[in-house]
């Protein structure tokens, strides 16, 4: 049987932040590069992502009305912050679809960076569902030092 999926940031990614390859910031330019396009897409429980997750894959993505391989955009209207010693950063909006059908249990989204060879940001996890002809919604939570949905400390 696979893995259970885990609620973790990817290990690469904490490498890929300390070479600059990742730029979250909204307004901010990397040289003549603006913020990178992040995504986020679901997958099926027990597909095994999790820290050593490094990029997307559409290998236990779901699949169904209303969801288009790769997954939706992440809307990035808020710059990364710091506040004391941790830096953090959460998308403008939750992450939704809408009239998706999934008939199979699901319990994981990967948010990735799409602009820089769809390199894994962290997988989050909930708990398993199926969605008959409804919407879902990943609530964002408050984007503070010790509530945001990335967190370096």
């Amino acid at each position: 049987m696979p893995a259970s999926n885990v609620q973790a940031m990817a290990t690469s990614f904490k490498g890929e932040v300390l070479q600059g390859i990742h730029n979250l910031g909204v307004g901010v330019t990397r040289g003549s590069t603006a913020a990178d396009t992040l995504k986020a897409a679901l997958y099926y429980q027990n597909e095994g992502l999790g820290a050593s997750t490094t990029a997307y894959s559409a290998t236990g993505e779901v699949s169904g009305t209303g969801y288009t391989a790769g997954g939706n955009t992440v809307t990035n209207a808020t710059a990364p912050a710091t506040s004391g010693t941790t830096a953090y950063w959460t998308p403008s909006a939750n992450l939704s679809w809408t009239g998706l059908t999934i008939s199979s249990l699901f319990d994981c989204v990967l948010i990735y960076n799409s602009t820089q060879a769809n390199r894994a940001i962290a997988t989050f996890t909930f708990a398993a569902q199926t969605v008959a002809a409804g919407n879902f919604i990943i609530t964002m939570p408050v984007n503070a030092a010790t509530s945001a949905l990335i967190q370096l400390n």
